[in-house]
């Protein structure tokens, strides 16, 4: 099976989400999150620096669980027209 390349919006809204997780785990280490929502360091590592754009929904829904976060929230501080819907989502 081939993928289709992503475009570069989707590359971005993958560094937005994965600044987003960086955020979220605030002085919790990655080693620690990850353990907590199943999920090797090294995946969290790509997530939130943009090398893996496009995770599973169940490794998103997982990460979101364990770091409080709405998946709703999630999808929207990571749409396109985002602006400072990140912070609004860590404030709540």
């Amino acid at each position: 099976m081939v993928r289709t390349p992503l475009s570069p919006w989707e590359w971005q809204r993958g560094e937005r989400f994965g600044a987003l997780l960086r955020l979220a785990r605030g002085d919790r280490s990655m080693v620690e999150v990850a353990a907590a929502a199943g999920v090797s360091a090294e995946t969290l590592r790509k997530i939130e620096t943009g090398r893996a754009p496009t995770p599973a929904f169940f490794t998103v829904a997982a990460l979101a669980r364990v770091l409080g976060l709405s998946l709703d929230e999630l999808a929207a501080s990571c749409a396109e027209d985002a602006g400072s819907e990140q912070e609004r989502v860590l404030s709540a």
